[in-house]
């Protein structure tokens, strides 16, 4: 990623970001120039340049935002046993996706089409490896069903935490009670009896 570069007055590079992420979700990324990226912000094309390079630098440092919260999460699990790591895990994903809802949002939508987007889904496949792992570490220790294919529990594990980006909203309850609930829903059918 290229270094952070000074904003003009009333602007900065997060800002941009920020709009740039908003449209590329209401429009798609393909149908978002960098005009109606500047336009949003109420600056020329040339004013947006001294914030950013390129369209593809902004895709890449959103779906950074949303994997790199994921990866910080992941490192700094500190439960002893590898289901409740497991479990820790679960619950920050959803606060990081609750946190940057429209970068993760904008993350999931990428299919693969542009360099920025294979890396983003290789770095994804590699989150998945790292919760499959742990699936695989809780099974070994007795704490998840041995007839529960690792990979498969935690593409699904995820695919819960990642539908809250059809209907999250801040106003839409605590997101403690949240956190607990996926885990509560996810958990009560890997858990050994």
């Amino acid at each position: 990623m290229q270094p952070r570069r000074r904003g003009r007055p009333g602007h900065d590079q997060d800002a941009v970001l920020a709009a740039a992420v908003r449209l590329f979700n209401a429009h798609g990324y393909d149908a978002t120039s960098m005009f109606d990226v500047a336009e949003s912000l109420g600056i020329t094309k040339s004013t947006l340049y001294h914030h950013v390079s390129s369209k593809e630098q902004l895709l890449e440092m959103a779906v950074d935002r949303a994997l790199d919260g994921l990866f910080e999460a992941a490192r700094t699990l500190d439960e002893p046993d590898a289901i409740t790591r497991l479990e820790q895990l679960i619950r920050r994903s959803v606060l990081i996706l609750a946190d940057r809802l429209e970068f993760v949002t904008l993350l999931l939508r990428v299919h693969g089409n542009t360099e920025v987007e294979q890396h983003a889904l290789s770095r994804r496949r590699e989150f998945d490896r790292i919760v499959t792992d742990l699936v695989k570490q809780a099974q070994s220790e007795g704490g998840v069903r041995a007839d529960v294919d690792p990979a498969t529990a935690a593409r699904l594990i995820f695919g819960m935490v990642n539908s809250l980006i059809e209907w999250y909203r801040p106003d839409r309850g605590n997101l403690e009670t949240i956190a607990d609930t996926v885990a509560a829903l996810a958990f009560d059918g890997l858990r050994t009896k």
